[in-house]
């Protein structure tokens, strides 16, 4: 009878040997698999956060060099003094005609981001244009230098962080455009944030659908707070002046130009 006894003692001890061994392998996997998630979880973000910003910043560098290479400007004696600016009539701005999606409309230059701060205006604002390619211009509003609402969106943190700073503009800030035809200058107003539900922001006559336009306004969109999305940042600017390719840039980013242009 002791026998059976000891030997039922000795399955039992095994059986709770066994259970013991499966669980620690049960336990011990899970921790390799939530080391494994951690990791991928870091190796995401790391790419998200830095990766996907030195690949925008390569293609966005060149697409601008191209640009401004392809449209030369004459840049002035930097001794010389400044020729005054003659006066701009509002009929006679050019508009140029949208382009096809994807395709360059130009160059924009933000000094309150930067002394060297320029990045590509690409026509549309799908994933494929401002993951890549820079600040992307929502089809259907005005063209640069029209009357309405000439709207560009960007990211904030990742795929070059086009507007990173965009909360730091204050009112009176130069925001310069150029295109094939010259150059536009606009001067920053003021900001809201909204939710992304807020589509009225980019009308023609921003949060006032349907009123008829009688401004030239250039309006920047992004995801706030910086590194979320639940809201809009927005950012309003006047419409100040125009100046011909020919006349060169003006005074403000006329070193950044010529060193784009390979002439510094």
């Amino acid at each position: 009878m002791s026998n059976v006894l000891n030997r039922r003692a000795v399955v039992a001890q095994e059986t709770r040997r066994t259970r013991r061994g499966r669980s620690l392998m049960v336990v011990q996997v899970a921790g390799e698999l939530l080391i494994t998630l951690g990791v991928i979880a870091v190796l995401f973000v790391a790419w998200q956060l830095w990766w996907t910003n030195v690949e925008a910043d390569a293609a966005q560098e060149s697409a601008v060099k191209q640009f401004v290479q392809q449209h030369q400007a004459p840049i002035p004696d930097a001794a010389a003094a400044p020729a005054p600016a003659a006066p701009v009539d509002p009929a006679n701005v050019p508009v140029a005609s949208a382009p096809a999606h994807g395709a360059a409309i130009g160059v924009i230059y933000i000094p309150r981001f930067g002394e060297t701060y320029s990045r590509p205006i690409i026509e549309g604002t799908s994933r494929d244009v401002i993951d890549t390619l820079g600040l992307g211009r929502y089809a259907g509003t005005a063209m640069p230098g029209a009357v309405g609402n000439f709207v560009m969106a960007g990211h904030r943190q990742t795929h070059g962080a086009v507007l990173d700073n965009i909360h730091t503009l204050v009112p009176g800030d130069k925001i310069y455009v150029q295109t094939a035809d010259g150059f536009y200058t606009y001067v920053f107003r003021n900001q809201e944030i909204v939710l992304p539900d807020r589509t009225d922001v980019i009308a023609p006559v921003p949060t006032q659908p349907g009123v008829a336009p009688d401004q030239r306004l250039l309006t920047l969109t992004s995801c706030n707070p910086r590194f979320g999305s639940e809201e809009r940042i927005i950012a309003y600017s006047v419409f100040d002046s125009w100046q011909p390719l020919s006349a060169g840039p003006p005074a403000a980013i006329a070193q950044q130009l010529a060193a784009l242009q390979g002439k510094a």
